[in-house]
């Protein structure tokens, strides 16, 4: 049969007034954060859920549980930090208020298998992974070369080659968990929206990536009979357990670790640092290439936000970006890298003309070598050199053969010219608001323990990760205070 729910929210805050008092006739003996909770799922309209989902259950079988109130019950126990599905169901077999609260009359309460054919049916595909299980064995990262560098990649020239591509062939909506991201945006992110919490249409949107630790360590197995040969190192394909997962390196605890990259985008100026769209990427991924992808993701999924501002940190700065930002009208809040700023060893040496040429230490105006239109510089070359005899001034400024060589950035920089400058008020001030998505995901990895899944899916990891983005908007929503809902809910009950 078709989950029906003809009553809709109306109907289960009906039926939580009538079993809540059969279970607590005296509603104080519960505690002041009890009821904080209360409030929230007494509002918390999931209804939309089973209109939804009407297209993943069969019109044929025994009448299955309602989609909102598998959805409430998962919420609730991620809500109460409760990592083990197999934990929550005795939970609710053994504690009235966790049945009735998600929906359930208390004595018949989901089992195990329920909650997984739930996320089964919310996860459009029949893979639980985005990569096949047997594949070829791959080596760690390299790390940082010194403390707290990340992964080394040429992260102007990973943009320069796969962003023109990405525009020339947009992303579609089509991942397995488009069906997740439909609950979390109806249900959540609109009515944020609605709340006047995030504004799509003047959006300013921080980026960045974060660590996600999913075990201790890396399951395979041979599929091979190499070792029956001899052979103990081969590199043939291997069975893992968790394929989307991999090595990575943390340069912030400084230590490799195995699981998924996630980057987050959070808007930034909401006052509770709200998500909007999440990517679970490689963990050996750099920062670079999981912005790329997520970014033009999200732009397939939510078409209709207009980004004005972006906050990223300094691994996201590379020439492509900023021309980007400036093709579509974004004004880029990027720290400069400080290891794209070229070698100047020699930087004391000249000085710069009045009409731009620099001029070396014995006086003589350089001469113009080119243009490099990708980096926006002017090349100088010593004019005491030439291509063929090298460099032959009788007081070189440099050991190259060729000779002392200067860059001059021209006005039409978007990298080092911006609007505000960077040493302005405007510019800090606005990019102090990008810590707001290491905030985001503080909340996600701390305060709701978003590492402690024991799972070895990406099914399940997609759906954790978007039940606890459902909560923080949750959390952002204005609601009465638990003396007010109870003096309301009293009224109800006589």
């Amino acid at each position: 049969m078709l989950p029906c729910n003809p009553g809709g929210h109306a109907a289960y805050q009906d039926t939580f007034v009538s079993e809540f008092l059969k279970f607590y006739p005296d509603p104080f003996v519960l505690p002041k954060s009890t009821w904080d909770y209360i409030v929230q799922f007494w509002y918390l309209d999931l209804s939309q859920t089973d209109s939804i989902m009407q297209d993943c259950y069969s019109v044929f079988g025994p009448e299955p549980r309602l989609p909102s109130c598998m959805l409430r019950s998962y919420l609730l126990a991620l809500k109460l930090k409760v990592t083990s599905v197999t934990l929550w169901c005795r939970m609710l077999k053994e504690t009235p208020l966790y049945a009735i609260l998600s929906g359930f009359p208390f004595g018949d309460t989901p089992g195990v298998g329920t909650f997984y054919d739930f996320f089964s049916r919310i996860w459009k595909d029949d893979s639980p992974n985005l990569s096949p299980k047997d594949r070829f064995p791959k080596v760690k990262p390299p790390k940082g070369k010194k403390k707290g560098d990340k992964t080394p990649c040429d992260s102007s020239s990973t943009a320069s080659k796969l962003l023109p591509l990405l525009e020339r062939w947009p992303l579609k909506p089509q991942n397995p968990f488009s069906l997740v991201f439909r609950l979390y945006q109806q249900q959540f992110l609109d009515l944020s929206i609605q709340k006047k919490l995030i504004v799509p249409d003047h959006l300013a949107l921080a980026g960045d990536g974060t660590p996600v630790r999913t075990a201790a360590q890396q399951r395979k197995k041979r599929i091979c009979d190499c070792m029956e040969k001899g052979c103990s190192s081969c590199s043939c394909k291997r069975h893992y357990s968790q394929p989307d997962c991999n090595w990575g390196w943390d340069s912030h605890r400084e230590c490799y670790f195995f699981g998924y990259h996630l980057y987050m985008f959070v808007a930034s100026d909401s006052h509770s640092d709200l998500p909007v769209f999440p990517l679970l990427e490689r963990a050996s991924r750099h920062d670079m290439l999981s912005f790329l992808h997520s970014f033009f993701t999200m732009k397939a999924y939510l078409p209709e936000f207009q980004i004005e501002r972006l906050l990223l940190d300094s691994a996201h700065d590379a020439y492509a970006v900023y021309e980007y930002c400036r093709r579509e009208d974004i004004t880029p809040f990027i720290d400069l890298n400080p290891g794209h700023t070229g070698h100047f060893t020699y930087k004391d040496d000249f000085t710069v003309d009045d009409d731009g040429v620099p001029v070396c230490k014995l006086g003589l105006r350089m001469h113009k070598d080119g243009y490099e239109a990708a980096k926006h510089r002017a090349k100088y070359r010593c004019p005491k050199s030439n291509r063929k005899r090298g460099c032959f001034c009788e007081h070189p400024c440099s050991p190259a053969k060729y000779g002392r060589t200067v860059h001059i950035f021209t006005d039409d920089n978007p990298r080092l010219f911006n609007i505000p400058p960077r040493d302005s008020k405007a510019w800090e001030k606005e990019y102090d608001r990008r810590t707001s998505v290491e905030r985001s995901n503080k909340r996600e990895k701390e305060d709701y323990k978003l590492e402690d899944g024991r799972h070895r899916s990406t099914k399940m990891w997609y759906c954790r990760l978007y039940s606890i983005m459902m909560l923080q908007h949750l959390d952002a929503w204005e609601m009465p205070s638990a003396e007010a809902f109870q003096k309301s809910f009293l009224g109800l009950a006589a």
